[in-house]
């Protein structure tokens, strides 16, 4: 089952209470105060972890409670703090307050971590108390509560490609062909219902993580069709292959499809439309594909690509086209980095002098 979204709910354990004790010895008299502090409650901790690819884990077990903390001990012993309880998600995942709304973390890499709910504050014991003009205090502390909240996991895929298209597209029936993802294949639309990834190896020195994007419909970002449980998933994608059927099965227009998907994209979020795209039409051994790639190239203005999963047909030059556009733009990002990092040493400089 795969799960892109849910809700926990957690608590921090509370802190221990300090002690009020006095060292009672043989041949001690007047032993003074001993009491020792109460140990510190354990946090909650969201960490991303690469081995998982889904919130589902969490779906039945919405709760999460750390250990609270020792109380305090007389012969001045400290309690036992409580351990943390760490909650694994997958890469991707956004982790929210889901009672004001603002972003707390967005845990990209493998061993991101977030303290959701920090514990509570262990109480002093009297051994704290004791002054010169005090030398036998009675007063210890309670030991603070620990935090709670409640937080809202939403998971974006991170994939270096994204598939995107009207349902029955061939985004799947592509995905299966050049990776070993195994996404449900049939001839009625939505039948994916959920996001598939897969690698696509290309040789024995290049590969890239391909994603499967549920068809979108007009409406998509206003919700339709469940368009925002899809369309988040895109914005993580760093190049998208838009796919053309060029003879749909509901008899509708293969270049009002393009611009409706399009028109999608901006509307839910003006960066996606200005992202680097591939323009595929699919089922190229169809007789309509080669008339149906021409007009879109006229539409569109850019190059229009020729591919067919079921036959190979233009799948190569496909991979090729994505090897050089990714390197294309890790080359970019990495000069957007050193042209950064030299503008900090300048303002560096600037303010130095």
């Amino acid at each position: 089952m795969f799960v892109d979204r849910v809700i926990l709910y957690c608590r921090a354990g509370d802190g221990g209470r300090g002690c009020c004790s006095f060292r009672r010895e043989k041949y001690v008299p007047r032993g003074g105060p001993d009491g020792g502090d109460g140990g510190d409650g354990g946090s909650v901790v969201i960490e991303a972890d690469r081995n998982l690819g889904s919130l589902a884990r969490l779906s039945g077990h919405r709760h999460w409670n750390a250990e609270r903390g020792e109380h305090g001990k007389g012969a001045l012993r400290t309690g036992r703090s409580g351990n943390d309880t760490v909650i694994p998600v997958p890469p991707g995942t956004l982790v929210m307050d889901a009672q004001h709304g603002h972003l707390l973390k967005d845990l990209q890499q493998h061993g991101d971590r977030v303290v959701i709910a920090r514990g509570g504050k262990g109480g002093r014991g009297n051994k704290r108390f004791a002054t010169a003009t005090h030398q036998a205090p009675r007063e210890y502390e309670e030991g603070r509560p620990g935090e709670y909240r409640e937080v809202l996991l939403e998971l974006k895929l991170i994939a270096d490609v994204g598939l995107v298209g009207k349902p029955n597209a061939g985004k799947s029936t592509l995905l299966s062909r050049v990776s070993q993802a195994t996404p449900e294949i049939a001839d009625y639309p939505f039948t994916t219902t959920r996001p598939n990834l897969g690698v696509v190896r290309v040789r024995f020195d290049h590969e890239y993580v391909l994603a499967d994007i549920p068809g979108l419909i007009e409406g998509a970002h206003r919700g339709a069709g469940l368009g925002h449980e899809f369309l988040r998933h895109v914005e993580r994608t760093r190049l998208l292959i838009h796919l053309v059927e060029p003879a749909p099965s509901d008899l509708s227009d293969p270049l009002n499809n393009y611009q409706q998907i399009r028109h999608e994209l901006e509307q839910y979020n003006p960066q996606l439309a200005a992202r680097p795209e591939i323009l595929c039409v699919t089922k190229a051994e169809l007789p309509d594909a080669a008339v149906c790639a021409e007009l879109l190239q006229e539409v569109s203005g850019r190059p229009v690509h020729q591919i067919s999963a079921v036959t190979g047909q233009g799948i190569d030059e496909l991979h090729r086209m994505v090897i050089e556009r990714l390197n294309e733009l890790n080359e970019d990002h990495e000069e957007t980095d050193e042209t950064a990092a030299v503008r900090s040493r300048t303002d560096d400089e600037n303010s130095a002098g």
